[in-house]
C-alpha cells in the first residue's frame, strides 16, 4: 500500500504546491493532514510519524484524536504501509472503521511507549502487516 489511491489520476508536478511533487511530500506537511477511513468518515490527524533510525523508512504514523486543546489526546501508531494518499481528500485513507480503531494499540500523549521490537509486533500483527 502507501500509495495513491489507484481509482484516482496521479497528479502531474503542475498539480501540487512548491514544497512537495507528485511521489514525495516535506515531513512538516505530513503533520497535521486528516486521515480518513475508506467511507470517507474522519478519523483524526497524523500527529507525527516515526522513522527508522537505521532504515531511514517512515515506519508509523500516529494518527490523534480526542481530547480537548491538546489534553487527554490518544495516539494510534498505524504502520505507514497502510495509509494511502488521496489527492480529492488531501488526506491520508486507511481501511479501518471507527470501532477497530478505537480497539487498536494506542498511548495516552504524557505516557508514549517504547518504541520496541515487541510493541512493533503488536502494532504490525493488529494490522496485517508483517513484521
Amino acid at each position: 500500500m502507501n500509495h495513491q489511491t489507484e481509482t484516482l489520476e496521479r497528479p502531474n508536478d503542475g498539480d501540487v504546491e512548491h514544497d512537495e511533487t507528485a511521489a514525495l511530500i516535506a515531513s512538516d506537511k505530513v503533520e497535521g493532514t486528516t486521515v480518513y477511513n475508506k467511507n470517507g468518515e474522519r478519523l483524526g490527524q497524523i500527529e507525527n510519524f516515526m522513522v527508522g533510525k537505521r532504515s531511514g523508512r517512515v515506519e508509523y504514523a500516529v494518527l490523534s484524536f480526542g481530547g480537548i486543546l491538546g489534553i487527554g489526546k490518544n495516539h494510534y501508531p498505524i504502520p505507514w504501509d497502510r495509509l494511502d494518499y488521496n489527492i480529492h481528500l488531501r488526506g491520508y485513507v486507511v481501511d479501518i472503521d471507527k470501532d477497530r480503531l478505537n480497539d487498536a494499540p494506542s498511548y495516552d500523549s504524557e505516557k508514549p511507549p517504547q518504541f520496541g521490537a515487541d510493541y512493533a509486533v503488536g502494532i504490525r500483527s493488529y494490522y496485517g502487516v508483517p513484521y
